[in-house]
């Protein structure tokens, strides 16, 4: 049972060490592990300041705090008057102020406390008058959550007094508040009784303008003219193209009949006109008389007769006369005689042509009189736009003249009622009273404030610790630093632990060991890190001493025992030997021994098990690095490995010894064990630089004594199917 409890463990804490978390999460979990490393200092302060915090309450006299309470309000004087406006609204100027916070600075400022200094005649411990700042310390005022009221308080000595005080104040707040609404009144007022004759003056001259652009520009109502302008140029526009169709009708019809007749439209209008008149009707028949009376004389007399001669002479006569009424009527115009002797037909059709020619010339005349005054409606539309425009702009300036004056008037009207106001905007919801029992000294918080200060302040010293703290405090920490695969992980063990698994700390009385799991892993580790070439010889070291180099080099060759494998555990260390003490044996002869030739291997080696034997420092030389770095000791290195499986050698740490470099040139490569807590950074940065520049073969890293609850990337689960997922991530 000891054995599955152990192996649990282990596989929580390794299958849960690098669990991957929000970005957020491990930066919490990072600062929430260097609180818990600096938890000492961070309770010291917080119980100190904590402590600093109760004696201060304890030592304070009794003080007595009287209340009262003010309610801010809109004036409703000016709404009942009909004169209800905005500036009788508390409002803020910007949107980060409150009103409610800036009545409060009112009742907290100077002049106030001024008045209640002087009124009570306060004064300090050396009799001087009170200053306005300690009066202040002592005077609070706290808007009431949600509402718009002032809790005014005070702190004194004197129940009475701090009540007298608290209402003082409150009716100075009062006082001031009707004051300053009356002169802001006042000077409204007044500002306003200068500006009427200037705005009065600006709304005549603003009318005049109006006026005076109408006359000028002959209208009387634009908008209207706009509208009947456009429709009337429409309905012109219709007629121009109705008379100019009447008239290519009529100029066809007159072209055909005058083509017809062979006559002009001039000449038809002439004959029409002669055909229509009685006087050339009479004179046409007087002459067709006198012809035809001529023409029956002539057969009757000869040529010569002197009734012959008087007959001409009329006939010719009648035709002087004929031919001067055509004259008459035809004017300019020559018609010929032989055209107005034409039938009844033929004076038809010239009445036709000559109806049809007025026709033509009447439309001709309707045209051009419709398209004269097109032109001048159109020219009267283009006007109308700037008209318009500069009709709109002295309405603008007319109106506004009109409402400045307007709200002018409104205004002093308004201010006129204010100043006879005596009603404030504030009203006392409830005067303070003389406090029955002091104020309690408030012990609970002011030990709470303190533990505050003092966590803070903790805090701040854990974190500015941690920060100047130069050593290698965290798993990550360690793997960033050296930038080596990660192979093993081993949990801290507590003494404890060491006595559940076996009475006895030496490795020789323990089957079980704790975190066994964590060494298996690392030894499936190696065989994984070289599949093609098996491990079978390494060194185990660290940057510095006292990192548990030679615990993880003895557990790992139990963790190969335990899966068959031959194992020789060589303590090679000579500057710090701890393998025989480990293992509870004996150091009489050992690796110098072998080396130097005084023993044989087979006298020197201990056996533990069947597959481990260890082979102890033995007698400490005075020139180690002579022994080590020698033909003899790769020899047995090369011979041992025709042996065992795997030869482990505990050797000593970097810093300061050339050790671990010599050997680690006879094996196949080297464990580099960190310990959180422990190795500096500067020592774990020397012994990198020193591992670069000597061309050391490193496998990996081994985080030796790994505290879960300091890790800040790790959380723990209990599954196997985690632990094998944690050793898929190593690799």
């Amino acid at each position: 049972m000891a054995n599955n409890a152990s192996s649990d463990a282990s596989a929580n804490f390794l299958a849960n060490l690098l669990s991957t978390l929000p970005a957020e999460e491990i930066q919490f979990q990072k600062y929430w592990a260097t609180i818990r490393r600096r938890w000492l200092p961070i309770v010291g302060l917080t119980v100190l300041s904590s402590g600093i915090a109760a004696f201060y309450s304890l030592c304070q006299s009794p003080r007595y705090v009287a209340s009262g309470k003010l309610m801010l309000k809109m004036d409703s004087t000016s709404a009942l008057t009909g004169l209800e406006n905005e500036p009788e609204k508390l409002q803020a100027l910007t949107t980060k102020s409150d009103p409610l916070s800036t009545q409060a600075e009112i009742v907290r400022s100077e002049p106030i406390a001024k008045k209640a200094i002087a009124q009570f005649k306060l004064a300090d411990e050396s009799g001087e008058p009170l200053s306005v700042q300690a009066f202040s310390r002592d005077l609070s005022v706290r808007q009431m959550t949600g509402t718009d009221i002032l809790q005014i308080s005070y702190t004194g000595d004197n129940p009475k007094r701090a009540a007298e005080i608290v209402n003082f104040v409150m009716q100075a707040y009062l006082t001031r508040n009707r004051e300053s609404n009356r002169a802001d009144a006042i000077a409204a007022r007044k500002f306003i009784e200068t500006q009427i004759p200037a705005s009065q003056t600006a709304v005549t001259e603003a009318e005049s303008r109006l006026k005076t652009f109408k006359e000028n520009s002959n209208v009387v109502e634009l908008d209207k003219e706009v509208g009947s302008t456009v429709e009337t140029l429409t309905n012109l526009r219709q007629q121009i193209t109705q008379t100019e169709i009447q008239l290519a009708q009529a100029t066809t019809r007159s072209t055909a009949l005058s083509q017809q007749l062979n006559v002009t439209p001039e000449v038809a209008l002439t004959l029409s006109n002669l055909n229509q008149s009685e006087s050339v009707k009479k004179a046409r028949a007087d002459w067709d008389q006198a012809r035809s009376q001529l023409i029956r004389e002539r057969a009757r007399f000869s040529p010569k007769h002197p009734a012959i001669d008087l007959l001409r002479r009329q006939e010719a006569e009648a035709r002087s006369v004929y031919e001067a009424r055509i004259r008459e009527i035809s004017g300019n115009n020559s018609v010929p005689l032989n055209q107005l002797q034409i039938g009844e037909t033929g004076q038809e059709q010239i009445g036709a042509l000559a109806d049809s020619e007025v026709n033509r010339r009447a439309l001709a005349s309707q045209l051009t009189a419709l398209k004269q005054a097109e032109a001048r409606y159109s020219s009267r539309s283009r006007q109308l736009p700037e008209l318009e425009k500069t009709h709109r702009e002295l309405e603008r300036q007319r109106n506004a003249a009109q409402e400045t004056y307007k709200a002018l008037l409104t205004n002093r009207q308004e201010a006129l009622v204010r100043e006879n106001q005596t009603a404030a905007n504030t009203e006392i919801v409830a005067t303070a009273d003389p406090p029955d029992k002091p104020v309690s000294a408030r012990l609970l918080l002011m030990l709470a404030a303190g533990g505050a200060i003092g966590l803070v302040l903790g805090i701040i010293f854990a974190f500015l610790s941690d920060r100047n703290d130069r050593s290698v405090r965290s798993l990550k920490d360690a793997r960033s630093l050296f930038g080596y695969p990660l192979l093993g992980v081993i949990p801290k063990v507590e003494l404890s632990t060491y006595e559940e698994h076996g009475s006895s700390r030496s490795m020789q009385h323990r089957t079980v060991f704790p975190a066994q799991e964590a060494y298996q892993m690392l030894h499936a580790n190696l065989k994984l890190l070289k599949l093609d070439q098996p491990i079978q010889s390494l060194v185990v070291t660290s940057a510095g001493r006292q990192e548990g180099k030679s615990t993880i080099a003895a557990n790992l060759a139990v963790a190969m025992t335990q899966v068959q494998r031959r194992v020789l555990l060589i303590d090679a260390d000579f500057r710090n030997p701890a393998q025989h003490h480990l293992w509870g044996l004996t150091n009489q002869f050992g690796l110098s021994n072998v080396l130097v030739g005084q023993v044989p291997f087979s006298a020197a080696v201990q056996q533990i098990t069947s597959n481990l034997h260890v082979l102890s420092v033995g007698t400490i030389p005075p020139n180690p690095i002579a022994l080590l770095d020698s033909q003899r000791m790769r020899e047995l290195i090369e011979s041992f490995t025709q042996v065992y499986d795997v030869v482990l050698l505990d050797t000593p740490a970097l810093s300061g010894t050339a050790d671990t470099a010599i050997l680690n040139t006879m094996v196949d490569g080297a464990l580099l064990v960190v310990r959180p807590g422990v190795v500096d950074v500067p020592n774990a940065i020397a012994a990198k630089q020193f591992l670069a520049q000597s061309g050391q073969t490193i496998l990996g890293v081994v985080v030796n004594d790994v505290v879960a609850e300091k890790e800040p990337e790790g959380t723990f689960y209990a599954t196997q199917a985690d632990q094998n997922s944690f050793l898929n991530n190593l690799l």
